[in-house]
């Protein structure tokens, strides 16, 4: 009898050092984790992650831990050398914070006041380039810190040095970083769209004023017939300038309801796509003659209208939620037409993600669902409801990394196991 307890008890030491033995792995694995900005390294929010599950138990995916004391806000993640960012309003400061891949918090630093009007909290997401974080506040407040130890380096208020005023929901970008430059959209009389050394913060090209304030978007970067061009959208249009010279190629007008024009653009084969609130879909297609830039209208429609869940090209497919017209409705639209394929329920108004195969869906009402894509339906796989206690809606666009899900609520961030 003692003979088969002491074999028990081996059996089960031997399962738990092996247990602990894979989940060291997983954490390792996750070094190598890497979403250095917004909607990730190619800002095309697509994830190239494998080998992830393709069904959730019922209760969702292993919750690994909860990070919480982030602050309030919709800002989402990036994630690059072992270490996560996000940003939060805590008290009346926007702050920005920094987290090992076990959701321990390393630091937090003050970014100018925080927004307290409708909708309080952060908006952006910091852009990490090499050993540097860049992270602009609702007020315009452009910090530059040292990523490992959140030493400031340099910032400035964009607003305030462009004399420009921060829209009804005050300011959403995440920055772009092109090369040596850091680009910023402050709007406004002076300039639309500036260009700083990423290095000192001083002003390398500003962009010709249109007198709109800046939209609630963040930038795309594109080259395209030798010209390489920053397409984002104003609070009434979408604008295209040189990512060279600041030269404005083009601003066409494009108003949504409350001018809640949102959307990074989507640029693909010399076509350009946007859809706000309200105002739906359309796409352009892109000329170039003599480095000067024209657009001509390819499509439009009402069937999608995106408010700020984002919308993913995929396989020559148009994927998002629709708001007015077709209310919390997945619609696929054909790229090349802009025919609607098909609209469904999903798990309502989302955010999306893709990644091996599968569709993340981000309820503003957190629930999170796996969704498999198809021209024809699309299938949900999967779903559940994140942890209560986070404040407001669940905004932020979920991060699919290292074999990670990571969503964030209000002052708390969950991590996922996928494998």
């Amino acid at each position: 009898m003692f003979t088969s307890l002491r074999i028990t008890r081996q059996i089960i030491n031997i399962i738990l050092i092996g247990s602990c033995i894979l989940t060291s792995i997983a954490y390792s694995a996750d070094q190598d984790s890497f979403w250095p900005q917004f909607h990730g390294p190619n800002r095309d929010n697509i994830s190239t992650e494998t080998g992830l599950l393709k069904k959730w138990p019922d209760n969702g995916p292993v919750l690994l831990w909860t990070a919480r004391g982030l602050g309030h806000g919709y800002s989402s993640i990036s994630i690059a050398d072992g270490m996560i960012y996000t940003a939060g309003s805590i008290e009346k400061d926007t702050v920005v914070i920094a987290l090992n891949l076990d959701g321990k918090i390393l630091w937090q630093v003050k970014n100018g006041k925080a927004f307290t009007g409708d909708r309080p909290g952060t908006r952006g997401t910091p852009t990490i380039d090499g050993d540097r974080l860049f992270h602009q506040s609702p007020h315009g407040n452009l910090i530059c810190l040292d990523a490992k130890t959140g030493d400031r380096i340099w910032e400035l208020n964009i607003i305030e040095k462009f004399k420009s005023k921060i829209p009804n929901w005050a300011l959403a970008e995440s920055l772009l970083v092109d090369g040596n430059h850091l680009i910023s959209s402050p709007g406004g009389p002076q300039t639309y769209m500036v260009a700083l050394n990423k290095k000192t913060g001083s002003v390398v090209w500003k962009s010709p004023g249109t007198g709109e304030l800046a939209g609630y978007a963040s930038p795309t970067l594109i080259e395209y017939k030798g010209l390489r061009i920053i397409i984002t959208l104003t609070l009434k249009g979408m604008i295209g300038v040189n990512a060279d010279t600041g030269e404005l190629l083009w601003h066409i007008k494009h108003e949504s309801y409350a001018d809640e024009n949102v959307l990074m653009p989507i640029f693909h084969d010399g076509e350009v796509f946007i859809s706000t609130l309200k105002a739906g879909s359309v796409k352009w297609k892109v000329n170039v003659k003599n480095d000067k830039v024209s657009l001509e209208e390819i499509w439009r429609t009402e069937e999608l209208d995106n408010h700020h869940g984002g919308v993913i090209l995929l396989n020559g497919n148009l994927y998002g939620t629709s708001t007015f017209r077709n209310r919390n409705l997945l619609v696929c639209l054909d790229w090349k037409t802009g025919r609607n394929k098909y609209m469904d329920k999903c798990v309502g108004k989302v955010s999306l993600k893709y990644a091996d195969g599968m569709l993340y869906t981000l309820s503003i009402d957190g629930v999170m669902g796996l969704v498999r894509p198809t021209p024809e339906g699309h299938e949900l796989v999967s779903s559940f409801e994140i942890p209560k206690g986070g404040k407001g809606n669940s905004w932020a666009h979920p991060v699919v990394c290292g074999g990670r899900l990571y969503i964030r609520h209000g002052e708390f961030l969950y991590a996922y196991s996928l494998k």
